[in-house]
């Protein structure tokens, strides 16, 4: 298993706890903060990455910082800590721990839930809809067939609007519309090249899938506009190559879920997978 990137948000008091026994386990990488401001700034930093967040429900208003991550970072685990609970109920973390410490319950928890992540993907890759929009890319012809197509295939899964954004170089960044599929007024006012403060050059960054409603940020315009209601953002990216992103929308604001996004995620994958053999 890859390294895990794991960030720890934690009253002062405890943080020495936490990094006693997270630093010990191998492959885990741990940042340690203990003010929510400074998790969410870490969380949004284009430099950071995370895999896990951990949190300790002694800072207060968890399950509300829990709810909004949700939705903002639908693929990002979560694990909720309360030591004062006798049984714990996850609500909308991906899990609990109750006694972190004791036999390294926090660290299985976020070993179990890093290779149930990995499974997931594996089935999920023998999905009728999966293999019949690998198939459809085998038969497009060249990088902007291939690019269409998968456009095409996110629009039949129920979306109003769908682009792909192309990366075209890191340094300057430069990442332009390559393929787009929706209502031809928004089609024309689109925008046709994304950059480091929007949220397709955040994805890009990150290379992590995120959801945005109209009051946040980054944002895609037409979404930050009030044009459209609701936009996922997933990194078109395999086998460590990163080839763009895939925007879809919806007009109906909160409608993208977080299983919308695994079926996107796997979409893109199959799309980078596709371009790879191109380049």
């Amino acid at each position: 298993m890859k390294s895990v990137d794991i960030l720890v948000s934690v009253r002062e008091d405890s943080a020495k706890r936490y990094y006693q026994n997270l630093s010990t386990q191998e492959g885990f990488k741990t940042n340690i903060v203990t003010q929510t401001a400074d998790a969410l700034t870490l969380l949004a930093d284009l430099t950071h990455h995370t895999d896990v967040f951990v949190i300790d429900n002694n800072l207060g208003e968890s399950h509300d910082l829990i709810r909004d991550l949700r939705q903002k970072y639908p693929r990002l685990l979560i694990v909720l800590v309360d030591e004062e609970a006798d049984f714990g109920i996850p609500g909308q973390a991906d899990d609990i721990s109750t006694e972190p410490f004791n036999h390294d319950d926090l660290a299985r928890r976020i070993n179990r839930l890093m290779s149930d992540r990995q499974l997931e993907t594996l089935r999920s890759d023998s999905l009728p809809a999966v293999r019949n929009i690998a198939k459809r890319l085998r038969t497009a012809t060249g990088a902007r067939g291939k690019q269409e197509a998968a456009v095409l295939a996110c629009k039949e899964m129920g979306y109003d609007y769908v682009a792909y954004y192309h990366l075209e170089r890191l340094e300057p960044f430069r990442m332009s519309l390559y393929a787009q599929n929706g209502p031809n007024p928004i089609q024309a006012v689109a925008p046709k090249q994304a950059s480091l403060d929007d949220l397709m050059g955040w994805v890009s960054q990150n290379n992590q899938s995120r959801i945005a409603g109209p009051e946040d940020k980054p944002n895609h315009p037409l979404v930050a506009r009030g044009r459209l209601g609701a936009v996922a953002c997933v990194p078109v990216s395999f086998s460590g190559s990163s080839y763009g992103v895939m925007v879809m929308c919806r007009d109906r604001p909160g409608s993208i879920t977080q299983e919308n996004v695994m079926m996107l995620e796997l979409v893109c994958t199959q799309l980078a997978s596709a371009l790879s053999k191109e380049s």
